[in-house]
Parts: structure tokens; C-alpha cells; sequence
């Protein structure tokens, strides 16, 4: 068994509490589909867990740190300029800084391992597509992504929306599916959801377990109280990043 985190977006408290539930699981693996950093207080603290994981990709976040975030919107460019400036913090440790920088840069656009791709964009565009719950009926875009996979699962996170896509047209999200998932033999895409900043209208922590063909979606509660604090002392980071850890939008 293995899990599968994405988008932490520096909220070390719900990672912590994911990291938590999992003692509960004979996990053996954690892999990360990337975003492990913006729009939340703690990078540094997060980016050390990612460290021990057995990969983490690259999301669009670490993407614009390393280079321009020109489609990124300007309270998303204001968290990212504000998490570069924690991570070249002189007053920590260089060596800690440098490494921080050198595992950001080193960070894998796709893994494939055995049956399983991973991702966190989509194989059209690696860190910034964005797959949605109606693509579902957009048959060309499904098509053109069904095409890519040279295995029968394809694991991405990016939208904070967790679910299933199948290549016969059906689209579940995990309520629907009583939280567990059994992998067919046709192509599925799974989005694992948001660890740090969920968007589906639960603002608990998600992230997903995979047991062989068993895929289990897990909700977690985590203080998100002491996160959106943390974020409410920080200017550059702002109410609505804080105010949205609440609804889960």
C-alpha cells in the first residue's frame, strides 16, 4: 500500500494530520504530485516532509518559483514572491536554504511506476492542465488524454477536486463512490485531491491510499483554525487564502 498526496500548498498543519492517519494504514510509500508549496505559512516545514517521500513532482508552484509565474493571478504571484523570500531567508541555515532549492529543482514532471502514471497537471500539459468534473463531456480533451496513458491509471491532482474519470464517459466523485474505488480494466484518471487547500466544498484534508486495484479517498480534520491565523499575520498571503480553508472553496 502506498499514498498519494498533492497540492499541500505549505499548510503544515493539515499535512501533519495526514501524515497522522496514515499510522492507521500499513503505508509504505508516500508520493507527492506536487504544489507542495504556495499560498500557505509554512514552506519550509513542508518541504521538509516532502523530502522522505518516495518522489514528489513538479506542480505549477514550484514551477513559477523557479521561473516567471506569468499566469499565475496576483494573490497567487504575492504568496509565491512571499514563499521565495522564506526560502532564501538569511537568517536560516545556507545549507538548509540550498536544499530546499536544489529538491525544488530536481523535481520530475511525470513518474511512472509499474501499472501507474502520476502526474499533476494531466499528460497534456504536465504541471498547469487542469482536468474538471464537466471535462467529463468534453470528449476530445478525455480523448486526447485517454491517448497519452501507456498504463490504465493516471493519478493528478492540481484542482483540489477529487474523482474518477473513466475512458467509457463516467465521472464520480468519492462520496458517490462510498470513498472507495475498485480500478477496472479500462483507463481511469483519479484526482487525489488537496491535502493543504481542498476546493470540492469540504474543507477537511484529502489525500488517497492505493491497494493494488483498491483505491480509498481519505477525509481528515486538521486545525485549519491555527492555519488561517498563521496566514492572517502574514500580509502578503491575505484574508481570502485564510477565509477559504474554512468553506473548503
Amino acid at each position: 500500500m502506498y499514498a498519494l498526496i498533492s497540492d499541500l500548498h505549505s499548510n503544515i498543519e493539515a499535512l501533519d494530520a495526514v501524515m497522522e492517519d496514515m499510522q492507521a494504514f500499513p503505508v509504505q510509500q508516500i508520493r507527492c504530485l506536487g504544489d507542495a508549496i504556495g499560498y500557505g505559512p509554512n514552506p519550509r516545514e513542508v518541504l521538509k516532509r516532502v523530502a522522505d517521500c518516495e518522489f514528489t513532482l513538479m506542480g505549477n508552484h514550484e514551477e513559477g518559483l523557479l521561473f516567471y509565474a506569468e499566469d499565475f493571478n496576483p494573490r497567487a504571484r504575492a504568496a509565491l514572491d512571499w514563499t521565495r523570500d522564506q526560502l532564501n531567508d538569511p537568517s536560516c541555515d545556507k545549507d538548509d536554504n540550498y536544499s530546499f532549492w536544489s529538491l525544488i529543482d530536481s523535481l520530475p514532471k511525470v513518474e511512472r511506476r509499474d501499472d501507474a502514471l502520476f502526474v499533476h497537471g494531466s499528460l497534456r500539459n504536465e504541471t498547469k492542465d487542469y482536468v474538471m468534473p464537466e471535462d467529463i463531456d468534453n470528449l476530445d480533451k478525455m480523448a486526447e488524454i485517454f491517448s497519452l496513458m501507456d498504463r490504465n491509471r493516471c493519478f493528478f491532482g492540481h484542482t483540489h477536486i477529487p474523482g474518477v474519470w473513466t475512458e467509457g464517459g463516467v465521472f464520480k466523485r468519492p462520496a458517490e463512490l462510498d470513498y472507495e474505488y475498485v480500478v477496472p480494466s479500462e483507463k481511469v484518471v483519479i484526482n487525489v485531491g488537496s491535502v493543504g487547500q481542498p476546493r470540492d466544498g469540504d474543507n477537511r484534508a484529502c489525500y488517497v491510499l492505493v491497494d493494488e486495484d483498491r483505491i480509498i479517498f481519505r477525509r481528515v480534520e486538521y486545525d485549519y483554525r491555527k492555519t488561517i491565523k498563521k496566514i492572517l499575520n502574514i500580509d502578503e498571503l491575505g484574508d481570502a487564502l485564510a477565509a477559504r480553508l474554512k468553506v473548503g472553496r
